[in-house]
């Protein structure tokens, strides 16, 4: 508890953000408690009829056992420290892909600021990605949008979402039960009525 210099409480129960309280964090919720006793049980040597528990809560690909994707790594490494693309070992594909992410930075620097939506040539990227997905309909990447994961992407989109209806009802927000608990928390945050499907 934060405490004026008087001794008072500042922050209590009854005047912290009630979103707090009603926020439920079911990444770590009682399915995955018993995962990890169980784990711990084939660890200590105790029979079942499987040897793995296989976690499928939270999307956590690495810790699930997939091996890193180099590319990734490499194409992110060299483009916030180039002068790996001097270095022999790097791929002439990594070094492509750096130069071109590069070049459509201001400055031709990673560490620049880019515009609002993302870099340019990711977006199209993106959008080409998603036409190819979708069979050849078009997408226009002026209409791409990059954030900071899907956490950052979903607030975003409830906070435009926000808006006091002409009925004075602020608006409902479709979520999936079982559900990540992002979704329960950003909509008591933002006073808004979760409709369950």
């Amino acid at each position: 508890m934060a405490l004026l210099s008087s001794g008072m409480k500042v922050l209590t129960l009854d005047n912290m953000n009630p979103c707090i309280k009603t926020m439920e964090y079911a990444v770590r919720g009682p399915l995955v408690i018993r995962a990890v006793e169980i784990e711990k049980e084939l660890q200590a040597g105790k029979e079942k009829p499987f040897k793995d528990v296989i976690r499928a809560n939270i999307g956590d690909a690495h810790a699930m056992g997939q091996k890193p994707i180099t590319f990734l790594r490499q194409v992110v490494s060299a483009c916030v420290n180039p002068e790996i693309l001097e270095d022999p070992k790097t791929p002439a594909d990594v070094k492509d892909r750096v130069s071109r992410i590069l070049k459509a930075c201001k400055g031709g620097s990673a560490g620049s600021y880019s515009d609002s939506p993302g870099i340019e040539v990711i977006r199209r990227d993106v959008a080409e990605y998603i036409k190819n997905r979708d069979g050849g309909i078009e997408s226009n990447w002026e209409n791409v949008i990059l954030c900071g994961g899907a956490s950052d992407g979903i607030r975003g989109i409830m906070k435009l979402l926000n808006v006091v209806g002409a009925d004075g009802k602020k608006p409902g927000i479709m979520i999936p039960i079982p559900q990540y608990p992002l979704y329960t928390a950003s909509i008591a945050e933002f006073d808004m009525a979760p409709v369950n499907f």
